[in-house]
């Protein structure tokens, strides 16, 4: 028996199938659960699974290191309520359910003192935080970058590990600055025609519908400009220049 959980602790690809259910999963998933850095971005097309997989992490990090703080961060009240659902649907799905000293609509403690806590995205109301164990940025692209700046010093002296996770939302904000040019990351892409629950009848009919724009970004991860773009984001960073001295600020 310690032998197993052993592994399942070492293994959260393990713990998704032996203790969640999840008898196949496809290679990202395996990917993203044996992910191993500190620093990771999924940028993944609608219903991937993308946040079920962080899920697992989150709860596979809450169970197997005592004391941790997982943060779940996400554009909205509403979907910090969903992503958190996904975190305690899945604990519901254990064989033995982790003893909770504490339980409310958008956090849990363990006995064993691991806390996880879904947050909206305010700037205001993440700050009180410290020394989180991981982070995981939901629909990232939608996230204001005032409330990203704030939680990474979280990270500093905890070492803690990020996930931003997003389909794209144009060539802007801090998702598409860090998978365009950050460094120190793990990236992980999955477009909708490589997963095998989506179809590709139902691609075919959502390209005809939603027009090529609106269906690039959400089933093949790329990052549009947006419909109204006077300048193209290429031809604005090519007109820049470190040799040209600015009329203003110095």
């Amino acid at each position: 028996m310690l032998a197993t959980d052993l592994r399942r602790a070492l293994d959260p690809a393990t713990f998704a199938r032996e203790c969640l259910g999840f008898e196949t999963l496809d290679p990202w998933q395996e990917g993203c659960l044996r992910w191993s850095g500190r620093r990771l971005l999924l940028n993944c097309a609608r219903q991937t699974g993308k946040s079920t997989m962080a899920s697992v992490l989150a709860l596979h990090t809450a169970i197997y290191r005592p004391g941790s703080l997982v943060l779940l961060v996400s554009p909205s009240l509403r979907q910090s309520g969903e992503l958190f659902r996904k975190v305690t649907d899945l604990a519901d799905r254990l064989e033995e359910r982790p003893a909770l000293v504490e339980e409310s609509r958008l956090s849990f403690k363990m006995k064993h003192g691991s806390r996880v806590v879904s947050l909206p995205s305010s700037e205001g109301t993440i700050r009180g935080f410290s020394g989180a164990t991981l982070i995981v940025e939901d629909e990232a692209a939608r996230v204001p970058d005032d409330l990203y700046f704030s939680v990474r010093p979280m990270l500093a002296v905890s070492g803690g590990r990020l996930i931003l996770m997003s389909t794209p939302f144009g060539k802007r904000g801090h998702f598409h600055n860090e998978w365009t040019c950050g460094q120190n990351w793990e990236r992980l892409q999955v477009k909708a025609a490589e997963c095998p629950r989506i179809t590709a009848e139902f691609l075919a009919e959502e390209r005809a519908s939603m027009g090529e724009w609106w269906y690039t970004q959400e089933y093949e991860c790329a990052f549009v400009e947006t419909e109204d773009t006077v300048f193209s984001f290429d031809l604005i960073v090519e007109a820049l220049s470190g040799e040209v001295r600015p009329l203003f600020g110095g």
